[in-house]
């Protein structure tokens, strides 16, 4: 026989293992070939066993060593405790045969000093058995990690040992972070000795998260997921799931069904772990930033979904209908399984503030936010650039508000999924609606949600121009549900309800923004242009019929008048939208970054100072409003003017008596007639509160205007006179008494004077004489002394 060749030993002398290894090496004769690359491949892995084994063994040795130091270090703080605790009983003995003198110095000196020792000694005692304690479980953690690892290096077909090797990593794992929490509460002195068994859990972490994760992806992979994704049937009914979905979670096998729960739990136990870890760490700071995470086993459910419905998503960029279904359509359907199959084990796992439906929604949505940000929206951001190039934008801008509106009823009918189960979204709690909603791709990307309100915005003055060149539209008056959420009698144009209408479709897109601080972003890029130029349209009017007949022409005043309603209407639409929630968040969120943007300083600007986000726009609709009530009200008195010029400088009337027949003056009735038309012209077309503001202010200005042009001349007032005056001013205070109960009221220097001409001669001179004090009782109170003096004068 060749001596270099070794015959085998006998089969009997082998160990199962090794005869099932050969049998599978060495099957064929073709395999006798493999052979030195299979010694080869045997040797290098020994070698590394071996070098394993040797590094363990080191680090045995290290922690014998460490273990026996710190044995020592007790030892001779007990020898030196012993020792101290003889000096005392020595010094008691001593103190007894001594005088009084000796025992004080022991009690008062030395006995408080030894206390103080021992106490110390007992903390280094404690100190030592924590760190033993704590380097015991360690090293435990870091067993059962490289067992885990190594069982898995060696591809062993049972995966049930890993398991529990696993689970005995994150039960000591559980037990070192529940010392450590009573160690960081107790003895918050010992800050190194926790970061220092910190940063070794972190080490066996790093090592035993990504392998339980590799493990729990295999073990998915053998269950057949992801599930295919083609049997999408978009025409289907949204409750009628599709018959030939087959769900892998409700389809396990016994074993493996148990396997994946218990790979399942392991990582929810480590998650929860690391919530732990992460609330003792920031303690004291603003935990909620790391606490709520993503649950990663429902992660590992969407993610290969996710990859696997980017081949779909590829063919679909010009049709992103198709994308939103196939995501709604994989969510619903496999929803149920999250509350009945997953659900428990979470709960067994106490992981809580954790909802599988919520988490399975969540992540679903995040991936199609992910997708959106990265693959559509630059998409279309660089058609939008294409055409502005050419100068033309109208295809780009129609796909975009396209893929808003796919967006909006995609988080309708998510919402609506996420809050079948009728309990309450954690989402609502830690005020991250983002969680569930598409448009979070605005959340990172400003410049976006400032180009989508640019489109929003164009598109609203598209749809608005062919309304304001419309006559039509300014001439009826607004009808319908618009008109019933004002005043009743606001007598607006439609062309107030065109801009409601268009203002209020803006505002419900932005609705769906996940923050107040992107929909209030979003609201002031839009709102306030839509407001500046409806306004500014009414401006254009007034000041177009004010150019062209100064207002004299009636049909010149309705079309003011009509302005004016326009206005008031619009002005009471935002008054009633600022005491809605929604614009008081945004109202609030204003103030606050104000207050922190000030640093505490006492400026706040009126618009910020909680009336609303619109506040600003509301004033110039107000401004706007009041300016041209006052214009109205002078145009009428101005023209009144006119028409009584004759009546005013005709002074020896008042010396006469009326002209027989006529209960008032000839001369006064034209102005009487011409104020009176007017009036009723801006009665009708005027809303009824900005009348009541045109006459309120016409008729201080009627009351100078004929008190200085009749009792403040050198008229001579005689009997017939003072008559005839009165009944002028009567017929003039009966065409204001239609809009109020006392008219008179509203002419006080008229009303005085006239009671003043009424006097006799005894009572005038007392009336002069009496000062303030008989002013006041005769009811005389908006006469200065002057006045007084020159109508007295003037009475014959």
């Amino acid at each position: 026989m060749d001596p270099i060749i070794r015959t085998l030993p006998p089969p009997s002398s082998l160990s199962p293992s090794v005869v099932s290894f050969l049998n599978t090496k060495l099957n064929t004769r073709e395999d006798l070939d493999q052979a030195p690359g299979l010694v080869s491949e045997l040797r290098n892995q020994c070698h590394a066993l071996d070098q394993s084994l040797s590094d363990l063994n080191t680090q045995l040795r290290d922690y014998l060593r460490n273990y026996a130091s710190h044995s020592d270090r007790t030892g001779a703080l007990l020898r030196d405790i012993n020792s101290k605790l003889g000096d005392l009983q020595f010094a008691s003995r001593s103190a007894a045969s001594s005088s009084d003198g000796g025992s004080g110095k022991v009690l008062g000196e030395e006995l408080p000093a030894l206390a103080k020792e021992i106490a110390r000694v007992d903390t280094v005692r404690t100190y030592a058995e924590t760190a033993l304690k704590l380097d015991t479980l360690v090293g435990d953690i870091e067993d059962a990690v490289s067992s885990t690892v190594k069982r898995t290096l060696r591809r062993e077909q049972s995966t049930k040992s890993s398991e529990e090797m696993r689970g005995v990593a994150i039960r000591t794992l559980k037990l070192t972070e529940d010392t450590l929490r009573f160690v960081a509460k107790t003895y918050p002195q010992w800050t190194r000795l926790v970061l220092a068994v910190d940063h070794r859990v972190d080490r066996s972490l790093a090592i035993l998260r990504p392998q339980a994760i590799a493990d729990h992806r295999s073990l998915l992979t053998s269950l057949g997921w992801p599930p295919p994704l083609s049997t999408l049937n978009s025409s289907g009914t949204e409750s009628k799931q599709s018959a030939d979905v087959q769900n892998p979670l409700f389809t396990m096998k016994r074993d493996l069904k148990q396997q994946y729960c218990e790979s399942f739990l392991a990582l929810c136990s480590l998650q929860e772990l690391q919530r732990q870890r992460k609330s003792r760490q920031l303690e004291g700071q603003n935990r909620e930033i790391a606490l709520h995470q993503p649950l990663w086993a429902i992660e590992e459910l969407v993610n290969p979904i996710s990859i696997a419905s980017q081949h779909h998503f590829s063919k679909w960029v010009d049709k992103p209908e198709y994308i939103f279904a196939l995501v709604y359509k994989v969510t619903r359907d496999y929803v149920d399984s999250m509350d009945e199959l997953l659900q428990p084990l979470v709960d067994e796992a106490m992981l809580s503030g954790y909802s599988c439906r919520e988490e399975w929604i969540s992540a679903m949505v995040t991936s199609l936010s992910t997708y959106l940000a990265k693959e559509i929206f630059p998409v279309y951001v660089s058609q939008l650039d294409e055409e502005s190039t050419s100068g033309t934008q109208s295809q780009a801008r129609i796909s975009w508000l396209h893929l808003i509106d796919l967006m909006i009823a995609f988080d309708k009918r998510i919402q609506s999924l996420a809050s079948h189960s009728g309990i309450v979204l954690s989402w609502q709690e830690d005020g991250k609606p983002e969680k569930l909603s598409s448009f979070s791709v605005f959340c990172d990307r400003s410049d976006w949600l400032d180009l989508w309100a640019d489109i929003e915005l164009t598109d609203a003055f598209d749809k608005l121009k062919p309304e304001i060149e419309n006559e039509r539209s300014w001439s009826m008056e607004v009808r319908g549900v618009a008109a019933l959420s004002a005043q009743e009698d606001n007598k607006s144009p439609a062309i107030a309800g065109a801009f409601h209408q268009r203002l209020s479709a803006v505002i419900d897109r932005c609705r769906s923004l996940p923050s107040i601080t992107l929909r209030s972003r979003f609201l002031k890029l839009t709102g306030p242009p839509i407001i500046h130029k409806f306004l500014g349209s009414l401006l254009f009017r007034c000041q177009e019929a004010e150019g062209l007949t100064a207002l004299t022409d009636d049909d010149a005043l309705m079309k003011v008048a009509k302005s004016v309603n326009a206005a008031r209407y619009f002005e009471s639409i935002l008054n009633e939208w600022c005491e809605d929630i929604f614009f008081l968040e945004m109202g609030l969120n204003q103030v606050t970054q104000l207050d922190t943007s000030t640093d505490g300083n006492d400026f706040c600007s009126e618009e910020s100072s909680g009336n609303g986000i619109l506040y600003g726009e509301i004033k110039k609709l107000e401004e706007f409003r009041v300016g041209w009530v006052e214009k109205l009200s002078v145009v009428v008195l101005r023209g009144f003017n006119v028409c009584c010029r004759d009546y005013l400088k005709n002074k020896k009337q008042w010396q006469e008596k009326g002209e027989e027949g006529w209960m008032v003056s000839q001369c006064f009735v034209g102005a009487l007639d011409y104020l009176q038309g007017k009036m009723s012209v801006l009665e009708k077309a005027l809303n009824r509160m900005d009348f009541v503001g045109v006459w309120r202010s016409l008729a201080p200005g009627l009351d100078k205007l004929i008190f200085n042009g009749i009792l403040m001349t050198n008229a001579k007032f005689s009997d017939g006179g003072v008559e005839r005056l009165s009944n002028d001013l009567t017929v003039l205070f009966g065409v204001f008494g239609a809009w109020c109960l006392r008219p008179e009221g509203f002419f006080p220097k008229l009303s005085e004077g006239l009671k003043m001409l009424k006097m006799g001669k005894k009572q005038l001179q007392n009336c002069l004489a009496g000062g303030e004090i008989w002013l006041k009782e005769t009811g005389i109170r908006h006469l200065t002394a002057i006045e007084l003096e020159k109508v007295a004068k003037n009475r014959i």
